[in-house]
């Protein structure tokens, strides 16, 4: 079935979805109108849609309209904006000066079972699991496919539980019962049994698309393929046993799928890798790398919480990333927040010796495509307490993303992006496969994954390299997906999060030279909002 999905989540769309499921984040959500007969008042489409658009935007209407969770702000409430929060402000890449409740608790990883943004993250994923539990029941023999894709959304909402709070409430159908907790081994298995038996083989066949395709945006069986490369790398973490093999099996699949890694010429200026993450990504040919992307749209499909966050959020009206004659990020839009930490610097300049200019020439003095930010005007430091880890400038600014095009013309909108996320690009396949390949290996990389590496270096232009030791593999998971919402959980799997490591960085545990963290912090807290609601089924992590 063909789906125009680039303006799928429009207002007047949406709002055909009003009273689906309610507001409270909870796997048994019920309509706000007791007497709805939901499948006899919304289309199969509708709901399906609004599966999807739980990614992407905070609730029907776009970025005015109502949040889908409630206790939050809406716009603080998106699921990519939490993603970030959560696996970039709590690590080595990322600090935020704003004083909102629960900042500096990421930033100083004191945060526990109260914290609001981490409650409003787990109430996105919970509320998101109940759409595709209420589709699944009133849709699910509407067309095979559209429900395999529900099923594989509801698998990667659960794989983020799994994988922030490990024993979570586990529910796989609408119903007035309490849902009872699932262990975090039993979830894992659970997931990759519904990925093999009931996603996988139900998807569309592996096809690349651009945002004038009625299907961009729906995945196809790579999705599920790296879904399970992602699954199967953090097993350990998981379980406790490695499944490096599998790992590595999963991630060739998708490096031999036709979603390639983008290598395109460079068009006016923009190299293939600043092409992943601008206005017309949709348009520009770097969609071929896309395998799950969170659309956006200036005018039809607004989020304050998606990609507008991850460049107003990282930007003032200083940096200059399209030229020094043009500041901004192609919107209006800085709010001054987030900036690289210290030590994220460090991994394109080791030796401390980043020149201070601006973001558009920043790549050519690394000697790395990929070395997005701003130095001018800034501080390489963060603060020598923490007034001032609240100043912005405190902090080079990342440049990654931005609303401009390649071929010039401006976006739709001054206010909110067009560029689109991509949740799940092939590149990510690449490293999975080199570090599992790897650890299988006496942690000794194999010729193959040297060689996926240095693809990855050689689209960023920076010199490739004759061998790797695990932490420079480390190291390069942060240089090619900073800011893309994966860091706290390669830090995890590498042993240098929580724990008595001394792998520490600046303001790591609340002082400024960095300290280790107890281990129990590799979970997150169960919202203790939820363990009353479902005190009789839920217990706290360990160490909360």
């Amino acid at each position: 079935m063909k789906i125009n999905f680039k303006h799928i989540f429009s207002a007047s769309f949406l709002l055909m979805t009003v009273g689906l499921v309610s507001c409270v984040g909870d796997l048994n959500v019920t309509p706000k109108d007791p007497n709805l007969k939901t499948k006899e008042k919304i289309s199969a489409n509708a709901a399906f849609n609004k599966c999807y658009a739980n990614l992407a935007l905070a609730g029907n209407g776009g970025a005015t309209g109502d949040c889908d969770v409630d206790g939050i702000d809406g716009g603080t409430s998106g699921f990519v904006r939490q993603l970030f929060n959560s696996e970039e402000l709590t690590t080595d890449e990322a600090i935020c000066a704003w004083g909102d409740e629960g900042i500096a608790n990421f930033n100083f990883n004191s945060y526990d079972a109260s914290h609001p943004m981490l409650r409003g993250f787990y109430y996105r994923l919970t509320t998101g699991i109940a759409f595709c539990n209420q589709y699944l029941k009133d849709f699910g023999t509407h067309d095979a496919t559209m429900t395999a894709e529900v099923r594989f959304i509801r698998a990667l909402e659960y794989f983020y539980l799994l994988n922030g709070w490990g024993n979570v409430p586990f529910s796989t159908e609408i119903s007035s019962e309490k849902p009872k907790r699932i262990e975090r081994a039993e979830l894992y298995k659970w997931l990759l049994e519904e990925l093999k038996n009931e996603v996988e083989p139900k998807l569309s066949e592996p096809k690349v698309k651009t945002s004038t395709d009625p299907e961009y945006g729906r995945v196809d069986k790579t999705a599920a393929w790296l879904l399970l490369a992602r699954l199967y790398l953090n097993a350990e973490v998981y379980t406790g046993k490695p499944e490096w093999t599998n790992a590595a099996e999963y991630a060739k699949k998708v490096i031999d799928s036709p979603h390639k890694l983008y290598t395109g010429e460079a068009k006016n200026g923009w190299t293939a890798y600043q092409q992943l993450f601008m206005g017309d990504n949709g348009e520009n040919g770097s969609s071929v790398e896309a395998i799950l992307p969170v659309l956006q749209d200036g005018l039809k499909t607004t989020s304050w919480a998606t990609t507008i966050f991850l460049m107003a959020g990282c930007n003032d009206a200083n940096v200059h990333v399209k030229s020094e004659s043009v500041p901004g990020n192609g919107t209006t839009q800085g709010w001054g927040g987030n900036r690289m930490r210290k030590d994220l610097v460090e991994k394109f300049f080791p030796k401390d010796n980043a020149p201070e200019v601006s973001a558009c020439e920043m790549p050519k003095k690394a000697k790395d495509d990929r070395a997005i930010f701003d130095a001018k005007g800034r501080k390489l430091d963060n603060g020598d307490d923490k007034e001032g880890v609240a100043t912005f400038t405190n902090g080079y600014a990342v440049c990654k993303f931005n609303n401009f095009k390649t071929d010039g013309t401006p976006g739709s909108s001054s206010t909110f992006s067009d560029a689109d996320f991509f949740l799940m690009r092939s590149a990510e396949a690449y490293l999975i496969y080199a570090e599992a390949t790897a650890r299988a290996n006496n942690d000794t990389p194999t010729t193959e994954g040297i060689t996926y590496l240095n693809d990855l270096r050689e689209r960023a232009h920076a010199e490739k390299k004759d061998s790797y030791t695990m932490r420079e593999i480390c190291d390069e998971w942060s240089r090619e997906f900073y800011f893309e919402g994966l860091r706290r959980t390669t830090l995890i799997r590498f042993g240098y999060y929580g724990g008595n490591n001394n792998y520490n960085w600046v303001w790591k545990g609340g002082v400024k030279e960095g300290r280790n963290i107890d281990a129990h912090l590799n979970l997150f807290a169960i919202p203790t909002t939820d363990l009353n609601a479902n005190a009789e089924n839920l217990k706290q992590n360990p160490g909360y």
